[in-house]
């Protein structure tokens, strides 16, 4: 089950401004394109920070330039990083758009909200055939019907019956970790308790 990297869903190519672009230069490269932002870099396309609408309309009359206006340092993300990490970190920081940078901390692209959120529109019944096939048979070594797997609006349950108890703490960590899933109910039980001493 390997997640989805951000590098799988960001836009390469971006709109970029740089420190001395202007005001008046920025808003018009928001509204051509109907982006939320964009990210202030260097010459060497090193990300110095991020320009969003909301800072352009704190602008004075007059203008001002990016530099001036951006938020900085830039949330950042790498192109390796999850889709389920990314979502946390604007999730945290109450943001739309993530610049993705390389080893170098240089510009590479773009993770947007949408971006991320098209990994997690899975439909449950997928998300349940995923569930069944990589955990109930693959890792449990279960039939398929072996444990009743339900999943509505992302959030996974799981019942019935495993042969060990010490078979169900990774069970409920890899249903975790499938794309989509925003939580797990656990209702699993075991056959044989491995977890205590035998004998006692």
């Amino acid at each position: 089950m390997k997640p989805h990297p951000v590098g799988e869903v960001m836009t390469g190519e971006v709109v970029v401004a740089h420190r001395d672009t202007p005001v008046r230069e920025l808003v018009r490269l928001l509204e051509r394109h109907r982006i939320s932002g964009l990210p202030v870099v260097d010459h060497d396309d090193k990300v110095l920070g991020m320009v969003s609408g909301t800072d352009l309309a704190r602008a004075p009359e007059g203008g001002r330039t990016a530099g001036e206006l951006m938020s900085t340092p830039a949330v950042t993300v790498h192109p390796e990083q999850s889709v389920s990490d990314a979502a946390r970190v604007m999730e945290r920081h109450g943001i739309e758009r993530l610049p993705v940078i390389d080893e170098e901390d240089r510009l590479i692209g773009i993770a947007t909200r949408r971006d991320l959120l098209r990994v997690f529109l899975r439909t449950d019944g997928t998300i349940r055939r995923q569930v069944i096939d990589e955990i109930v048979v693959g890792a449990l070594g279960l039939p398929p019907d072996a444990v009743a797997v339900s999943v509505r609006d992302g959030m996974v349950t799981l019942a019935g019956r495993v042969e060990r108890r010490s078979d169900i703490p990774p069970a409920v960590r890899s249903a975790y970790r499938v794309e989509g899933v925003v939580g797990v109910v656990n209702g699993l039980t075991y056959r044989v308790d491995d977890a205590r001493p035998s004998g006692v």
